[in-house]
């Protein structure tokens, strides 16, 4: 005879959150942005606010400090399955809280399972939906490195602009190459832009006027840049003062692969900037946006999990320990089960 039972649902507080990680290296967390679950292992405010169509709101918060989101107390307050994410709250203490830009996201839309079978809410994203926060603390400005991290979906993109997050302007326009420094994530041919394969999807670099898969001799076409096709995908950008690196994984297990490390983008290659415009060196203006590109563009789609904006270049084993920390989430799709004869 076979049974079936459930894995227990237990959300265990974490050891340490990949900003815990950050902050010991030297590379503290000034955004830090998740549906999911805690991203410091003392944090236990809210992680998002949901809004029914009476006006109603609610704060869902942690189960426990460094935990997991309270599912329950989403579905309770949002029984009908009509609220929205009306924001996304920054866990560091920098309070960049990210608010409405374009459409908001169904609240109850995507059910995902992470830990011992706990299941939370991700943000499903569909072309029209977008968060943005103009005015920050903390985010790097002008030239300044910034190291940022994001888990994304491999199955659900498109090459729309622009699924995006990280740095961007502030006044939400396009303000020129190099005015905007954000992970980009899909399978855009931007002026033909591409990296391996010719489908993606790839993590890519949004600089404003391109999102970019390499720089250099590789602005246009870079066979480094393989495609992350897994359900769950780990993404890192990281911008210094002479170029920027990019990193990508699957968010389940493994390590990060290098896809890209050097010098910017060649605008004489990348065809755009005009005749003075240039990628190097930066402009940054400290705008945080979440599947919306810098100039307002929103025919993006995705899926976003967790995002973390750090200030200064993190090491390769600061990436790797957090790389580590977010295979440790245990991200699926559906709920385990053990059956037993």
């Amino acid at each position: 005879m076979l049974a079936v039972f459930a894995a227990v649902m237990v959300a265990t507080a974490a050891a340490e959150g990949p900003c815990d990680i950050l902050g010991a290296a030297g590379n503290p967390c000034v955004a830090a942005h998740s549906t999911v679950r805690a991203l410091y292992a003392k944090y236990d405010g809210p992680l998002y606010n949901v809004t029914r169509p009476d006006g109603k709101s609610a704060n869902i918060g942690v189960l426990k400090a460094g935990g997991f989101a309270d599912i329950a107390a989403h579905e309770a307050f949002c029984s009908s399955k009509d609220c929205v994410i009306s924001n996304v709250f920054d866990q560091s203490p920098q309070g960049n809280h990210l608010g409405q830009r374009h459409k908001l996201v169904n609240a109850s839309k995507h059910k995902i399972f992470v830990g011992s079978d706990v299941p939370v809410y991700g943000m499903w994203f569909d072309p029209g939906y977008g968060y943005h926060v103009d005015k920050t603390t903390g985010i790097a400005t002008g030239n300044e490195p910034q190291s940022i991290y994001a888990v994304m979906s491999g199955t659900h993109y498109n090459g729309g602009c622009c699924f995006d997050y990280g740095n961007s302007e502030t006044n939400d326009r396009d303000d020129g190459c190099g005015t905007m420094e954000a992970i980009y994530f899909g399978n855009a041919h931007w002026h033909g832009n591409t990296g391996y394969g010719n489908t993606g999807p790839w993590v890519g670099a949004d600089l404003e006027q391109g999102m970019y898969y390499g720089g250099g001799n590789v602005t246009k076409i870079n066979e480094q840049s393989k495609p992350l096709t897994s359900e769950f995908v780990s993404l890192n950008l990281k911008g210094h003062s002479n170029g920027f690196t990019l990193k990508g994984g699957d968010a389940t297990k493994g390590t990060l692969a290098t896809m890209y490390d050097g010098a910017r983008p060649d605008p004489k290659i990348a065809g755009t900037c005009g005749k003075t415009g240039t990628y190097q060196p930066m402009r940054k203006q400290g705008a945080i946006i979440l599947a919306t590109g810098g100039d307002n563009s929103n025919s993006a789609e995705g899926n976003f999990y967790e995002g973390i904006m750090a200030t200064g270049y993190a090491s390769d084993a600061t990436d790797e320990a957090v790389q580590a920390n977010i295979v440790a989430v245990g991200y699926k799709t559906s709920a385990s089960s053990t059956i037993l004869i």
